[in-house]
């Protein structure tokens, strides 16, 4: 199961994407759907059939996040949590090979739409780097076998 945490940031950029879906894409579909519907046979339309598939995916994607956005816990950044790794933290690891990796670690909402430095809470990354501070040693199970990284730095401002 999903973990239902979001950063700040996570949680404005959903209700965002909501309000432009409901507010702005909706109308403007709903529109070229009637307009479409009103050229008479609908089943060889492809503005009609095209808009109207496009409209079903906005009132899905409408519903989930009316349903997710209040069940959701934000976190915000807490003083307490300096000098360890907790959700929404920047780390940098390091493996022996040299490979170093700067991720984000936020909920699971949040790695979708482009951002390829965020890592959801629920991986096996995340949750070995769980807690552990700067030159800790990390262990992560992965398929090809146990990984080690060195966490190198944690801050929790954006880059």
């Amino acid at each position: 199961m999903k973990t239902k945490l979001l950063t700040r940031e996570g949680y404005n950029k959903l209700k965002a994407e909501h309000d432009h879906l409901w507010n702005e894409q909706r109308p403007e579909i709903t529109k070229i759907v009637t307009w479409a519907a009103s050229l008479g046979d609908r089943s060889e339309n492809a503005d009609y059939v095209f808009n109207k598939r496009l409209l079903r995916q906005i009132d899905r994607r409408v519903r989930f996040l009316r349903k997710f956005l209040p069940e959701v816990t934000i976190v915000d950044y807490s003083p307490q949590q300096e000098g360890k790794v907790f959700f929404g933290a920047w780390v940098e690891i390091e493996n022996e090979a040299g490979d170093v990796k700067t991720f984000r670690i936020v909920g699971p909402e949040e790695i979708y739409g482009g951002a390829k430095d965020y890592i959801s809470i629920d991986s096996p990354m995340a949750r070995a780097l769980l807690k552990k501070e700067v030159d800790d040693e990390v262990t992560v199970r992965t398929p090809e076998g146990d990984k080690e990284w060195v966490v190198n730095s944690i801050r929790y401002n954006n880059i």
